[in-house]
């Protein structure tokens, strides 16, 4: 069999032709320093304030002080997971978290990663975890009234869709149940609710999860668990999770 010279150079352009490349570049950096829950990192220049940052294992951590030769990050895991030497990663983006539709029924942590095993969430909307509320002009009035189902609440006290309600009271008075009551009792009325629980134990989190599923009130809820297991950053980072995502 005779080869021809014209296939041989026909074959290699066509090779050249469908030939692909991806260049991937990160900027990184080196962890110096880690321990209670803060890592110190050489090498990110160019680094913002407040931005994500990724390192090995899928852990994530925010920029918070900008110095002349490093800078320092909360970690939001363990510090034992990250160790001196690591490469930490800059994402270009501000802490943000997702939003939208898909986290409805869903359990997750302050970064909006599922806890509850359902699988990863797809949502295509991300909104900063810190932001500037908007104003009164801008915000839309409190003009239809919240029933919380409990006769008492309701008689007494008027509250309002979008309105701020503390409930305030010793530990173990109630404080959880009259807000998982007035969750339960958002069925069929178009209200979407969201529970952060910061600090408390996975049981007890888990126990709530079960009382709204059991009275059909995950479908139109969102639990945002930082429990107290979790890092005190990501525990910190809860509240504004929860306001984002309700936003």
């Amino acid at each position: 069999m005779k080869i021809q010279p014209e296939e041989i150079s026909s074959i290699i352009k066509d090779k050249i032709n469908k030939f692909k490349f991806d260049i991937d570049v990160a900027e990184t950096g080196k962890v110096v320093q880690v321990g209670d829950g803060i890592a110190r990192i050489f090498g990110l220049d160019n680094v913002q304030a407040g931005e994500m940052l990724l390192f090995p294992g899928d852990i994530y951590g925010m920029a918070l002080n900008l110095e002349e030769d490093n800078i320092g990050c909360i970690l939001f895991s363990d510090s034992e997971k990250i160790k001196e030497g690591d490469t930490a990663t800059r994402t270009g983006n501000i802490l943000q978290v997702p939003v939208g539709k898909e986290l409805l029924g869903r359990v997750v942590n302050p970064l909006g990663q599922p806890l509850d095993g359902k699988g990863k969430i797809e949502s295509s909307e991300f909104l900063p975890m810190e932001r500037k509320a908007l104003g009164v002009i801008q915000r839309q009035p409190v003009e239809e009234p919240l029933q919380t189902g409990i006769k008492a609440i309701d008689s007494m006290i008027p509250i309002g869709r979008g309105q701020r309600e503390l409930i305030i009271g010793d530990r173990q008075t109630g404080k959880t149940a009259i807000a998982i009551d007035t969750i339960i009792n958002q069925k069929g009325k178009d209200v979407k609710c969201i529970y952060v629980a910061v600090g408390q134990k996975n049981s007890s989190v888990a126990g709530i999860v079960k009382s709204l599923e059991e009275n059909g009130a995950m479908d139109y809820t969102i639990v945002v668990c930082a429990a107290a297991s979790e890092s005190p950053a990501l525990q910190y980072m809860a509240p504004y999770a929860g306001c984002s995502m309700g936003e």
